[in-house]
């Protein structure tokens, strides 16, 4: 933007510098040559008198001497002698001796002004004054010199201006810029102090506002979900007299033990709603420093827990765990969510008896973490990652999770075709360790 600024100040600054200096210096130059031709002129006309009074040569001499130099003032007396040297032309002097009339001639070593003068007797003396070509041209150039300088000012001086304030304007621009990018990466806080012109101070008033604004619904949103999953106390304390009501029976123990679970899921979800906003950003900057967790370890503990339900439904599985290690800088409760979400979307999208297969995989850099199955796969991949879209009767938020988990491990998530037929979601972690290639478990 500075650069435009300053190229428009240069552009306009100097259209008008060159419409004012064009006509100035050739107004310049003909007063140059007016003045002086008019000097010769008048020094022309006072010799008229003289020649009048006497033709005498001596006298003659003695009236030019007086008014200028024999080189540029020349009398050409009635007997044709001239006093002085002429530089007019033949012809020119034939003619104003002929026709009695003044001329103006041009010549390759200047003007040559020609004034004839009728004495008594029917006669004709010519007088010549002759002004060299450097005087016709004196001092003109050092008067340009002059207002070239001083437009050369004048434009280094707009294009200072207009650079300085596109620079306070960059500045405003740039710090909106770094704010608008702070709040885009979470950190709420972030306000700008409006500066810079007034349509930016506008902008950076409206930022604050909004930013507030944000921060507001974030505050109501979770006040909600907090609210929501204390709701959900209620139905699991049913669940628990239920259990009890059981006996100590291997199905209780089972409905107890997931009940506590769905117990523990729930204090976290209201502590984390309940966490102040203005910590949240820590809070998520602390994920990336959060301990390793391995990708295969957390897998076969979830497939042992969906494992009892699979048999169950009569659903074969298969699961393939490399024996490396595949460590990922990834929150181990996140990364069980994660699988929970991948299996359960077989459980609850494909009917009872649909085979599924599990398997982990390492590569130089990245762990894989594959789910295939049986099932009638996904018919529209992009609408299934879209949060909040359903394509098959569920919430839409398990595969949108799964996602923003595996950018959150500056990883990916696909759906392709499976060759069991059905879908396969195949989701992809930066390690935590890369250099440990060959560590096992």
């Amino acid at each position: 933007m500075r650069r435009a600024l300053a190229g428009i100040a240069l552009a306009v600054t100097s259209m008008v510098a060159l419409s004012f200096l064009v006509p100035l210096a050739l107004l310049v130059r003909e007063q140059v040559r007016d003045r002086a031709t008019t000097a010769a002129e008048q020094r022309a006309s006072a010799l008229s008198p003289v020649l009048a009074l006497t033709t005498r040569r001596a006298d003659v001499q003695q009236a030019v001497a007086e008014l200028g130099s024999s080189d540029q003032l020349v009398v050409r007396l009635p007997d044709g002698d001239f006093v002085g040297t002429p530089h007019a032309p033949q012809d020119a002097l034939d003619r104003a001796v002929r026709g009695r009339e003044t001329l103006a001639v041009d010549t390759a070593g200047g003007w040559v002004y020609l004034q004839p003068v009728v004495l008594q007797g029917d006669r004709v003396a010519v007088v010549e004054a002759f002004v060299p070509s450097a005087d016709l041209t004196r001092g003109v150039a050092a008067s340009w010199g002059v207002m070239a300088l001083l437009a050369l000012g004048l434009v280094g001086g707009s294009v200072l201006v207009a650079d300085r304030l596109g620079a306070r304007v960059v500045r405003s621009s740039r710090t909106l810029k770094r704010a608008s990018l702070a709040l885009g990466s979470g950190d709420l806080d972030v306000r700008v102090e409006p500066g810079g012109p007034p349509e930016l101070q506008e902008a950076g008033a409206a930022f604050n506002t909004m930013a507030d604004r944000v921060l507001d619904l974030l505050a109501v949103e979770r006040e909600l979900v907090a609210d929501l999953s204390h709701r959900l106390r209620t139905p699991l304390t049913a669940l628990y007299l239920e259990a009890d009501r059981m006996g100590s029976t291997p199905s209780a123990r089972r409905v107890a033990e997931a009940a506590g679970q769905l117990e523990s899921e729930l204090d976290s979800i209201i502590a984390a709603a309940r966490t102040p906003l203005a910590s949240a950003h820590s809070a998520r900057a602390a994920v990336g420093a959060a301990k390793a967790c391995d990708v295969a370890e957390v897998v076969a503990m979830r497939l042992d827990f969906w494992s009892v339900l699979a048999a169950k439904q009569g659903r074969p599985y298969e699961r393939s765990l490399t024996p490396r290690l595949v460590p990922v800088a990834f929150p181990e409760d996140d990364l069980a969510a994660v699988i929970d979400a991948l299996i359960g979307n077989v459980f609850r999208h494909t009917p009872e008896g649909t085979a599924f297969a599990v398997r982990v995989e390492r590569a130089d850099r990245h762990v894989f973490l594959t789910v295939d199955d049986a099932g009638p796969g996904v018919a529209d991949p992009d609408a299934a990652l879209t949060r909040g879209v359903s394509v098959g009767g569920s919430t839409g938020l398990g595969l949108d999770i799964v996602a923003r988990a595996s950018r959150a491990a500056d990883g990916e998530l696909t759906i392709t075709r499976a060759p069991l037929g059905g879908a396969r979601v195949r989701v992809s972690f930066v390690l935590a360790d890369a250099g440990g290639a060959g560590a096992v478990r």
